[in-house]
């Protein structure tokens, strides 16, 4: 029997699958001594980007969206769609090399007032990206930064009753489209978050950080079971393992666990990013990395604590550190791959146009032109993680053996073809019959 594979170095051996696949006939009968092509369609591994940019594009605007410009909007980049001119350039690269899109549910810019959600334009662009076969993830359901203003000065139960009504009408309305969830973002800090007044830190404050995360993932899995619910964190510090012990310890069900990695002030290393790995591996959870930026220019100072305070009039790209960023997008993406826990990465950021604290962390030049990093990042996931297609030749039972990434693969023969996964868990055969 003749094999497919993909060659992979001994630390990602783990990542790869082998699987007997049998082809057979209209009639049933195994396709014998047949010539076979035989490629990868996607990896099950998700290699993500915020969608942002994209929306515009996917509902058919033709300019930006009110507010794109405000400081809030770009401080956040909770509304910024690309301009129209470049959106579908931007696209053809976001969808060469990502699978998984995350989705603004920013609650202040989602819902400005009250009981008008903007409902059907994130729909769109998550169906959009479904429709190209990106699984989707909305952020975040729960937050204290970013909600909206009309819940300031209602009475605390009221508050809670509009929390969770809000979570089931969204998990609802994006059913189907949105199927992963940040259930809840940075709850950590939530119950002292003292930055600025909003009304979701005094429930917190009332419930428990136990509580408040019981409260967004009970809610979310009972208006749609099948979602994929993430609790989300930039502190990775003993006090989000302690909240994620005490969660699981009172029965609160976690999908996976997220864990931000922006790094304006520098590469971590790949011992620092090992040791986050370990620390939360021991939960027994599939690791996200949800947010990961890498600056391609000057570093962010050392000594700022929160990064939303360093404001600077430009923040430009330059030629050293696009050359840096590539190498360390590389380390850092190799790094992941090579733990076993981890099954998903979103880099923060297409574009350095609209770029969350106007830094050079995009991928891309503001005039559109692919950075180094991109284009080392596009080889990993679609060379070197990738098997290019192959033509080999059935045995007399009509089988071949392919070997890659968990993922989906094509074979073709005669003009016909079929699809067929590599599961993660483990080999076993596939029959597949080509129409």
């Amino acid at each position: 029997m003749q094999t497919v594979t993909t060659p992979v170095p001994s630390a990602l051996a783990h990542r790869v699958v082998g699987t007997d696949v049998t082809l057979v006939g209209p009639d049933g009968r195994p396709l014998a001594d047949q010539e076979v092509r035989v490629e990868q369609v996607r990896h099950a591994f998700g290699f993500g980007n915020i969608g942002f940019d994209l929306i515009g594009l996917a509902n058919g605007e033709t300019g930006r969206p009110a507010g794109a410009g405000d400081d809030d909007a770009a401080m956040h980049h909770e509304v910024g769609s690309a301009a129209p001119e470049q959106a579908e350039h931007l696209a053809e690269l976001w969808l060469d090399v990502f699978n998984m899109a995350t989705l603004p549910f920013y609650w202040r810019a989602f819902e400005p007032e009250r009981g008008r959600p903007d409902t059907v334009r994130l729909r769109r662009a998550a169906q959009w990206f479904a429709e190209r076969g990106v699984t989707v993830k909305g952020h975040p359901l729960v937050w204290h930064t970013l909600a909206p203003s009309w819940l300031l000065g209602l009475p605390t139960d009221e508050v809670e009753r509009a929390v969770r009504d809000r979570i089931t009408r969204d998990v609802t309305d994006m059913a189907g489209a949105v199927t992963v969830w940040d259930a809840i973002n940075e709850v950590v800090i939530m119950p002292v978050f003292t930055a600025e007044e909003n009304a979701v830190t005094p429930l917190a404050q009332r419930l428990g950080r136990v509580g408040i995360v019981r409260l967004a993932f009970d809610t979310a899995r009972a208006a749609d079971p099948s979602v994929t619910l993430l609790l989300n964190d930039f502190n990775l510090s003993p006090a989000y393992e302690q909240l994620v012990e005490e969660c699981l310890e009172a029965g609160v069900r976690i999908d996976a666990l997220g864990l931000q990695s922006h790094m304006h002030q520098g590469y971590w290393g790949e011992e620092k990013t090992q040791a986050v790995l370990e620390r939360f591996a021991r939960f027994g959870l599939p690791l996200h990395l949800t947010e990961t930026t890498l600056v391609s220019g000057d570093l962010m100072p050392p000594e700022i604590v929160d990064l939303n305070d360093y404001q600077v009039p430009s923040w430009p790209s330059t030629p050293d550190g696009e050359a840096r960023q590539a190498d360390e997008l590389v380390r850092h993406c190799t790094t992941l791959m090579a733990h076993p826990s981890v099954e998903a990465f979103t880099y923060w950021g297409i574009s350095d146009d609209g770029a969350w604290l106007g830094a050079p962390a995009g991928l891309v030049r503001t005039d559109g032109t692919p950075k180094p990093a991109y284009d080392a990042l596009r080889r990993l996931v679609k060379e070197d993680w990738w098997l290019a297609p192959t033509t080999v030749r059935t045995d007399d039972a009509g089988r071949v053996r392919v070997e890659g990434f968990a993922g989906t693969y094509r074979v073709e023969v005669g003009g016909r073809s079929a699809a067929f996964e590599l599961g993660a868990q483990g080999p076993r055969a596939v029959e597949v019959s080509p129409v």
